[in-house]
């Protein structure tokens, strides 16, 4: 026999973007998208298979910034906005497709998705997803890990270990507020390892964490099991988890994975682009910006700009395809290793979330068909099983020491897509403003009201600073400008705390109206303590 186990990771993030100082904000979309697009279609999936006692175990990852947006009133009233509207651009599309039978169809597919989407949202979860997770995790169908509190890139903190505790701490006692429990492990934010900072992790009592495949590699010691086992850092106990690549690259990549089957849904033709303006207005932006809607009429068709008709049924059978081809595969990889294991091989096959759904559109079909298959062939010889890093190491607690090697899983494996001629010159700035956290979170031992609330907002300023997604954003040279603006607004911000609370006069009203603003916009980590950037 040669059973093995298979942990699908789902990493959920998207950076604190909340603007309540305009009616409509176009990179608010983001998250509308991601609702829509990736987590309610994975809910869904996931209440499926449990009314239906298909067993499944997945693991994801909710990181602070996006938990706090999925519970925020304001976020949540803008979604179902953003959803309305969309229902009624598909109700218009019922009128315009009547005479043209496929396209009418697929109107037909997208308003039932839609309806289906909302009742889900509204009626069934009350508009909390956390309170959904929580549920899920409770049952023992996710394991839920947290991440760095902002998405913060440790590699490029500048070896600062106030920095990298504050970005762990900050974010262990969210999950710990949202979740009643502390987090069973992390997603360092792009996979990013410092050696040293699993110290940190065991001291927020989390067990593990993800590395890309060379990290492992390049360890102290070389890998017996390569990465299908996971290995214990010396110092601390905590444990890495590296990334397979044969199983990521049959999903990841579009050229050579299943998502770019000429059946699956074009990502890259959308009504908000392909009718005209007068018609697609009132559902695009305001100003009359072109948007994608969600709604997409082609398939792939090709590598030409040639384009059929999509085909919902079609591509959900070729998902099911798929997903047995990737449950033969791992069950041949299986074969492969058990000879030479002492234990069950465990295949790590994480991926952004958001390509579930939102870019790969069949992504939630293939996760389910994956279960059930899996399920299916549960009395196979050399059966595959869905697992989770928490119960691998409860099943095999005795893992090889050795520390991994500084890495990410970015583009070339290391840090230069976050510190490159596009975006190297917010490092020193970030660097700065972190010294002078410490330095304040030192000075004040027992700060009045009002300097305590300060000491906070500063924190909260340096975190949202250090998000790794406008370092990203510059890089990719997508919405630079609201990358930069928020870089540069945090910073600034920060600056003006920073100022007032190193003069030791009382801090006037001006001051007070300022951090009162700062605080009502960006409202997230309600529990945060400045205190973990003196120790």
């Amino acid at each position: 026999m040669s059973h093995g186990t298979l942990s699908v990771i789902l990493h959920h993030h998207l950076p604190f973007i909340r603007h309540p100082e305009h009616p409509v904000f176009l990179e608010e979309r983001w998250l509308f998208e991601a609702i829509l697009e990736t987590y309610l279609p994975l809910i869904d999936l996931w209440r499926r298979l449990e009314s239906e006692g298909i067993p499944f175990v997945f693991t994801m990852s909710l990181t602070p910034p996006l938990a706090n947006m999925l519970g925020d009133e304001l976020l949540q009233d803008r979604f179902l906005a953003h959803l309305h509207n969309l229902r009624s651009l598909c109700e218009k599309e019922l009128v315009r497709t009547r005479g043209d039978a496929p396209a009418y169809e697929l109107a037909q597919f997208y308003t039932e998705r839609l309806a289906a989407f909302e009742r889900l949202y509204v009626d069934e979860l009350g508009r909390d997803l956390i309170a959904e997770y929580r549920r899920l995790q409770d049952r023992g169908l996710l394991e839920i890990v947290t991440c760095t509190a902002t998405h913060g890139f440790l590699p490029l903190m500048n070896g600062d270990r106030s920095a990298h505790r504050a970005q762990i701490n900050v974010a262990a006692e969210d999950y710990h507020r949202l979740f009643g429990r502390a987090p069973p492990g992390i997603w360092l934010a792009e996979c990013g390892y410092v050696p040293g900072c699993d110290t940190l992790l065991a001291e927020a009592g989390i067990r593990y964490f993800f590395v890309d495949t060379h990290a492992l590699r390049n360890a102290s010691s070389p890998p017996v099991y390569d990465v299908f086992a996971p290995i214990a850092c010396p110092d601390s106990g905590v444990c890495a988890f590296a990334r397979d690549p044969e199983s990521s690259r049959s999903v990841w990549s579009s050229k050579e994975g299943y998502p770019g089957d000429f059946d699956y849904r074009e990502y890259y033709r959308d009504l908000g682009h392909d009718l005209p303006l007068d018609y697609i207005a009132p559902h695009i932006h305001p100003d009359g910006i072109r948007l994608n809607t969600g709604l997409k009429y082609h398939r792939i068709t090709g590598s030409t700009n040639h384009k059929e008709l999509y085909r919902p049924q079609v591509a959900r059978e070729r998902a099911a395809e798929h997903a047995r081809n990737f449950a033969f595969n791992r069950r041949a990889q299986v074969r492969a290793l058990s000879s030479g294991m002492d234990r069950s091989p465990n295949i790590v096959s994480p991926y952004d979330a958001e390509l579930f759904g939102h870019w790969w559109f069949e992504g939630p079909w293939f996760l389910e068909a994956l279960a059930r298959e899996l399920h299916a062939g549960r009395d196979l010889e050399d059966a595959v099983s869905l697992s989770t890093p928490g119960r691998v190491l409860d099943a095999h607690p005795v893992v090889q020491v050795a520390t991994p090697s500084e890495s990410s899983w970015g583009d070339g494996g290391y840090s230069a897509f976050w510190c490159n001629e596009t975006n190297d010159w917010i490092c020193r700035y970030l660097h700065h403003a972190a010294e002078r956290m410490r330095t304040l979170a030192k000075a004040h031992d027992e700060p009045d009201a009002l300097r305590r609330r300060a000491l906070t907002q500063a924190g909260r300023e340096l975190l949202l600073a250090q998000s790794s997604d406008w370092a990203f954003i510059m890089k990719t040279g997508t919405t630079v400008e609201y990358a930069v603006r928020r870089t540069r607004d945090h910073l600034h911000a920060f600056e003006r705390l920073d100022l007032g609370l190193s003069d030791r006069a009382p801090l006037d009203s001006t001051f007070e109206v300022f951090l009162r603003g700062r605080e009502a916009q960006f409202n997230l980590f309600p529990t945060l303590d400045y205190r973990h950037w003196a120790s």
